[in-house]
């Protein structure tokens, strides 16, 4: 018989409608080549297979071809209507892999990689820098979502989503971010035809993780179907110093015994880059914490307010002592 579809949805010849859909979900989620980084070209052609045993099994009129017939069988099939091509080796020409899987799961549930040709989108960023200049950051690629059912009422397809990291700084200062993105649009004479564009995003100070910005119909446009809206989900890089808690900034600051017994004075640079000294008077206790009002995180939807800056303490013990030195501590705190 040659290529036994079965066998690739490791399914028995009498599966049913339910046991195809949940052998494909189970198979394609796990070949899908954006799950496999490190093995992208085998990855692919196993998801391509998946997607062609699933077309074929899940049909009636080829399923009952192949079970009679096999391969040979299908090569004789007359061509569907549609004016796909690749190279299928049956005779007929598949539906695109990235279709059938849109269909069970939306768009990408991966995030960034490839995607089928003719069915990506790319996006370009400036890098975080709020200055356009050349579009030196990764190049993402984004997936729509196809009906693949030729309908005639045009669909609207899910949102397509991805991450905006941002610093902490641009989240406290705000900032300009372009993205160059490209995409296929429907020409005048009803063709796809490639076009780019440059979308600014104003990052809004405060704004936090989870924070959607929706640009409507930018997403790639297919005959018979309205474009997907693009957003871009903004996503929080970690920082060297400060966390964030909601509106709330969190650092730790260690400090050795001496100072937390006889007062510090704790130095540090805000995220807009002011440089602070606060002495510390009281005796700091292992957990100790110093709030500092108003020096937190911008409050996005009350301009002006600011939340508070957390200085959590962490007192280093020495980890031995001389004798000289435990004596003086004896008479100095009267131990």
């Amino acid at each position: 018989m040659g290529v036994d579809y079965y066998n690739i949805l490791k399914v028995g010849r009498n599966a049913t409608d339910d046991d195809l859909k949940k052998a494909y979900r189970r198979l394609a989620m796990r070949w899908h080549p954006d799950k496999n980084p490190t093995n992208k070209k085998e990855a692919e052609a196993k998801f391509k297979q998946i997607s062609e045993a699933y077309e074929v099994l899940s049909d009636p009129q080829k399923r009952s071809i192949y079970d009679q017939y096999g391969e040979e069988g299908l090569k004789d099939m007359p061509p569907p209507g549609s004016s796909g091509s690749g190279g299928f080796p049956n005779g007929f020409n598949p539906r695109n892999a990235e279709d059938i899987f849109a269909e069970f799961f939306g768009s990408s549930p991966f995030g960034f990689g490839s995607a089928g040709a003719g069915r990506s989108m790319r996006f370009q960023s400036d890098g975080g820098g709020g200055v356009f200049g050349g579009f030196s950051g990764q190049d993402h690629i984004f997936r729509t979502y196809s009906d693949g059912g030729g309908a005639n009422v045009p669909k609207k397809p899910p949102p397509v989503e991805s991450k905006l990291p941002c610093s902490l700084e641009e989240l406290y200062s705000g900032s300009t971010r372009k993205m160059k993105i490209s995409r296929t649009v429907v020409d005048a004479n009803g063709r796809l035809v490639p076009e780019t564009e440059i979308l600014s995003i104003d990052v809004k100070p405060g704004w936090k993780k989870g924070t959607k910005i929706t640009f409507p119909d930018k997403g790639n446009e297919q005959l018979n179907q309205l474009p997907a809206d693009l957003v871009f989900v903004i996503d929080e890089k970690p920082h060297d110093v400060y966390k964030r808690d909601s509106n709330d900034l969190i650092m730790n600051y260690r400090v050795s015994l001496a100072e937390a017994l006889a007062g510090t004075t704790v130095n540090l640079t805000t995220l807009d880059g002011r440089n602070l000294s606060i002495p510390v008077t009281d005796i700091v206790n292992p957990g100790y914490e110093l709030v500092l009002a108003r020096e937190g995180m911008p409050v996005a939807k009350e301009p002006g307010t600011r939340g508070d800056l957390k200085i959590k303490f962490e007192v280093k013990f020495p980890t031995r002592l001389t004798p000289e030195q435990q004596a003086a501590l004896k008479r100095a705190l009267g131990g």
